[in-house]
């Protein structure tokens, strides 16, 4: 079995991410620099404010690196179309995969006819692989994995690409290996940064769904918002 479990970790953060927010907010209003600014005043009545307003210009100043690893290309694929960050994922061209690795979904699991034929797959893929390699570059090898093979990848974004991320993510309607990914990366956040992340996730956790007649259901915090369109397809 080649089966992988996701693991992710914080590499490096704006520390006093609130506090360095807040004052840079404040020095928009002020005569005094952010520098003057810093650790005066109340940082989470001053983002609640500023943020609330929809200047989210400020948390751009909080960058956050993580390390990803135990994904499938299946979900780095939807990763990368959150364009405002920068990523840096391991290489199937230099960096050959010497036996199957790979990521098997709950509902494979939980049914053990398709899981045997899930396995019994990834086994002549990796066969197959491993035959190619002999006599054509890794480079091309690499044509016949599935979407389902392990990677690791690193990932930095701003605050305020993170919320957008964590709104469409967090989702009931995403896709449930990114959705996994993303709500480790918002509980990680949250600790670090408790204030700018105080309310972020998915759309109903601060108002009504804007998925219309394709929202989950869920109880949602703003009203019904039945009528409203939806806003992307979870891919």
């Amino acid at each position: 079995m080649g089966g992988v479990v996701l693991k992710v970790a914080l590499l490096a953060c704006t520390r006093d991410a609130d506090a360095i927010c807040a004052a840079a907010g404040r020095s928009c209003y002020s005569e005094e620099s952010s520098a003057d600014l810093l650790g005066s005043g109340d940082p989470e009545r001053v983002l609640g404010k500023i943020v609330g307003m929809g200047h989210h210009s400020v948390i751009e100043h909080a960058v956050f690196t993580f390390s990803a690893e135990g994904v499938s290309r299946a979900l780095t694929h939807q990763l990368v179309r959150h364009r405002l960050a920068s990523y840096s994922q391991q290489s199937q061209r230099y960096v050959p995969s010497e036996s199957p690795s790979y990521v098997v979904p709950e509902t494979v699991k939980a049914d053990a006819g398709a899981l045997r034929r899930y396995e019994e797959a990834m086994e002549a893929i990796w066969e197959a692989y491993a035959e190619l390699r002999k006599t054509v570059p890794a480079e091309d090898a690499r044509y016949v994995l599935p979407n389902g093979c392990s990677t690791n990848i690193t990932i930095t974004m701003n605050a305020r690409e993170l919320l957008h991320f964590f709104s469409m993510r967090c989702c009931e309607r995403a896709q449930w290996e990114i959705r996994a990914l993303a709500e480790e990366m918002l509980s990680i956040c949250r600790r670090e940064s408790p204030t700018i992340f105080r309310d972020a996730g998915p759309p109903c956790a601060r108002g009504p769904c804007p998925e219309g007649k394709l929202s989950c259901g869920r109880p949602r915090k703003g009203g019904r918002g039945a009528d409203r369109p939806a806003s992307d397809v979870h891919l």
